[in-house]
């Protein structure tokens, strides 16, 4: 089932959502495939998302021990004025409590 993300800087969250429920978690890891989505005819925020279609793959509030399995590769970065992220798509994120997301490769 396809789920989305985002941040809600009001709470201070992440917020993961599909169509049967939406939860909310200080830290996400998101291992396998993403990809972003943009509603910028949307009236409210948020009109960026990051998708992925299976909710099996997010780990809620991961110990820093799982966290050491990857390393960091980028930031994914919203711009909100143009409604636009820097990368499209990829396979591992990290949404880390400060609010940054970071982009993953696992480390084999």
């Amino acid at each position: 089932m396809k789920c989305k993300i985002h941040r809600c800087n009001c709470r201070k969250v992440w917020s993961i959502q599909n169509r049967k429920s939406k939860t909310t978690a200080q830290s996400i890891l998101l291992i396998g495939e993403w990809y972003t989505e943009l509603k910028p005819e949307r009236i409210c925020e948020p009109k960026g998302f990051v998708a992925t279609k299976k909710n099996q793959e997010i780990i809620y509030n991961p110990t820093k021990k799982y966290l050491e399995k990857f390393i960091i590769i980028d930031k994914l970065i919203y711009d909100k004025k143009n409604v636009n992220f820097n990368i499209k798509s990829g396979n591992s994120l990290f949404f880390a409590e400060d609010g940054i997301c970071y982009v993953l490769k696992e480390v084999k």
